[in-house]
């Protein structure tokens, strides 16, 4: 992921002027909303969460088996209910009533007045016992009403609190004349829109990103001084996703998923060596070749596997595809960052990732 996030940011900056306002379409999968709520909320013993209690506990209510779609326009989430109601009384406690069964909710994508935090108010809860048959129990309804929708309601994804996070990703892998602009974006982050389908939750993200000021000029090849740098950074990164790879295998159980990443691994050496020695005179840029077909392989195949995947590791699948095409979107949309997935975008990345080694190697 650091890899890719490297050659994204190197490819976004250079030279820029005045900003522009950009919305980027993303689409969130249902697994990755699941990760959100689970984190948040879902914190017992194998994902569950108490949301009630007394204080001797002879009274709770808890969800688990938390289970996330899309319905009417809507996010579904469906959870194994258990609740008990009861008394303490000599020490003891007397259950009064108890119930186990499913509740489904249905929540709204919201975004608040500033459009920084996306929330999940609850506009419809119903509770079904094992049969599937609606119940109408009035102590089921009120605790419903008072406590699991406001606490279901409270899940939110917050922009606020991943700026700093974001920046400091980021900030190592632009040059220093690049770091403003940076900033002034990931300030300017906000959701455009978020509205929820059968299949995922698809959102606009809205931003402000400085306009290409000139027409890119051409970045020279690499001196032979850097170039043995190079070799030395690129032992680190096969290394690093060599073992990456074997994780993959080991987590998919795919022979398949290890041979396609084994091969890409190959054939990204040609083609960075390609993109970094010279121009092409025929115009056809190696990088950009690289992977646009590389994609195009690829996603289809991490996709299928991710959705078969236990949820952590499935998410780590997704996260790897939405990022990349974070990356094709920005590109489409008419460079804001003088983005261009190209040789010269490349050869800017290997001059900052060199600079900042020397930078931590003098400091150390």
């Amino acid at each position: 992921m650091k890899y890719l996030l490297a050659v994204f940011c190197s490819l976004l900056f250079t030279e820029t002027a005045v900003a522009n306002a950009y919305n980027l379409p993303l689409q969130l999968d249902y697994g990755l909303i699941k990760k959100v709520v689970v984190s948040q909320l879902y914190k017992g013993a194998g994902q569950s969460a108490k949301l009630w209690h007394d204080k001797h506990d002879c009274s709770h209510l808890t969800l688990s088996d938390l289970q996330v779609s899309g319905k009417e326009g809507q996010i579904r989430l469906l959870n194994n209910v258990n609740a008990q109601f009861g008394t303490h009384f000599g020490g003891q406690c007397i259950t009064v009533v108890q119930w186990a069964g499913l509740l489904e909710t249905l929540q709204k994508p919201t975004l608040n007045a500033d459009h920084t935090i996306l929330s999940l108010p609850v506009t419809k809860a119903v509770a079904y016992d094992k049969q599937g048959r609606q119940l109408n129990i009035d102590k089921l309804q009120e605790l419903l009403k008072q406590v699991v929708e406001p606490r279901l309601s409270e899940i939110n994804i917050d922009l606020n609190k991943s700026r700093a996070d974001i920046e400091r990703t980021l900030i190592q892998y632009v040059p220093e004349t690049s770091v403003n602009d940076l900033k002034a974006t990931i300030a300017s982050l906000k959701f455009g829109s978020a509205e929820a389908n059968d299949k995922n939750v698809s959102i606009k993200l809205a931003f402000d990103a400085p306009a290409k000021a000139a027409a890119p000029k051409p970045v020279a090849a690499l001196t032979a001084a850097e170039q043995q740098q190079w070799q030395a950074l690129w032992q680190e990164w096969n290394g690093f996703l060599t073992k990456a790879i074997e994780q993959a295998s080991e987590d998919t159980q795919s022979e398949e998923l290890r041979d396609t990443l084994t091969q890409i691994l190959l054939e990204s050496r040609t083609a960075f060596q390609a993109g970094l020695n010279n121009h092409n005179a025929s115009g056809i840029d190696p990088i950009r070749v690289f992977f646009t077909d590389t994609w195009e392989r690829l996603a289809p195949v991490m996709r299928i596997l991710a959705k078969d995947l236990p949820e952590v590791q499935g998410l780590q699948y997704l996260t790897f595809i939405a990022a990349t095409d974070v990356m094709y979107e920005l590109d489409a949309i008419g460079a804001p960052f003088g983005l261009a997935i190209s040789s010269d975008g490349l050869r800017n990345l290997v001059r900052i990732l060199i600079a900042g080694k020397q930078k931590n190697a003098g400091a150390g």
